[in-house]
């Protein structure tokens, strides 16, 4: 597989010097692997961390910015941060006002935040964490205990992020953070598998003229493999997957998301499937973003992301942001 790397070992490590000419209002430190806001740490503000394996970008380093996260912690592909990286993070943007660790459910990310937690508290810094496992496709993958965590994690590090910013205290950011959470349902489509730079090939096979449904983040296996299916069916089957697990009670934010390889004539063509099936099983939608924004390198496919709000999470939606991947209102 061709890709546009010099080695595979450098991959991360020029991904982020490549980040800090981009965006020189962030702190980017290429070797401990730690992006930092510019202004960090900002007075009399509880501070957000989150981070992951690379290979999901722009999660996590690209919603790096006020009203979203302080720092991120980039691990080498598809493996998890070391405490180290989340403690000096933790303590980079810590203001006195306390830290929330936004954490995906995945083993390694689960354990090495747990560590750097105590890292970090030994060090004097107030530390709470919320877990994201929003995934409905499966209850135990290769990866984890439970379900996974993945489109829900754009919306929790948002919503409680915008709380952050406008001076809420930890107990309440965490709150927020934990009724976001609960609140998201993703399910994901792959049309291929993904090609990690370690490999060069593709990490599964996916035969021509087949897709699977209810895939997670690294190309970890879903539910089951259908013939290729038109965009409605394709919408339909995920939308009913979602709505089986947790019809919500009211308006929906949704996240239709790319998984990188597919474009954004594809996603936009398949929102329109998506809006379709929540309105003929009459779901409010009052807003949607549409893009590449939780990935797994090259794969072609999707997620769907289902986030139910009150007034007060939809104002959070639309606060200020300025990051990277997400930018409005300012």
């Amino acid at each position: 597989m061709k890709q546009l790397i010099n080695v595979p070992e450098r991959v991360v490590a020029d991904a982020l010097r490549g980040m800090a000419a981009a965006h020189p209002d962030l702190t980017v430190d290429v070797e401990q692997r730690v992006v930092l806001r510019g202004d960090a740490p900002v007075l009399d503000k509880v501070a957000l961390v989150s981070g992951g394996g690379s290979g999901h970008e722009p999660l996590h380093a690209g919603f790096v910015g006020p009203g979203m996260l302080d720092a991120a912690c980039p691990g080498e592909v598809f493996t998890s941060p070391v405490p180290d990286q989340m403690a000096r993070a933790a303590a980079a943007v810590d203001s006195g006002r306390g830290v929330l660790f936004v954490v995906k459910n995945y083993t390694g990310d689960v354990l090495n935040f747990e560590m750097a937690a105590e890292l970090a508290q030994d060090e004097g810094v107030q530390v709470a964490s919320v877990l994201v496992e929003d995934d409905v496709a499966v209850t135990d993958s290769t990866f984890t205990a439970g379900r996974r965590g993945t489109g829900g994690t754009l919306f929790v590090e948002k919503l409680a992020g915008a709380a952050a910013e406008a001076g809420a205290p930890l107990e309440r950011v965490e709150r927020i953070a934990r009724r976001v959470a609960a609140s998201c349902r993703s399910f994901g489509v792959a049309l291929t598998a993904c090609t990690t730079p370690a490999k060069g090939r593709p990490t599964f096979d996916l035969p021509e003229g087949e897709l699977e449904l209810g895939i997670g983040i690294h190309g970890e296996p879903g539910r089951e493999r259908r013939p290729m299916m038109t965009s409605g069916e394709i919408a339909d089957a995920t939308v009913d997957a979602l709505l089986a697990e947790h019809r919500p009670h009211g308006p929906v934010l949704v996240l239709v998301n790319g998984m990188g390889g597919t474009p954004l004539l594809e996603l936009y063509g398949f929102n329109a499937e998506v809006q379709r099936a929540l309105g003929e099983r009459g779901v409010a939608v009052p807003r949607t973003l549409v893009g590449n924004y939780v990935t797994s390198l090259d794969m072609a496919g999707c997620s769907v992301t289902l986030c139910q709000v009150d007034e007060e999470m939809l104002r959070l939606w639309d606060a200020p942001v300025s990051t990277p991947a997400l930018r409005w209102g300012r």
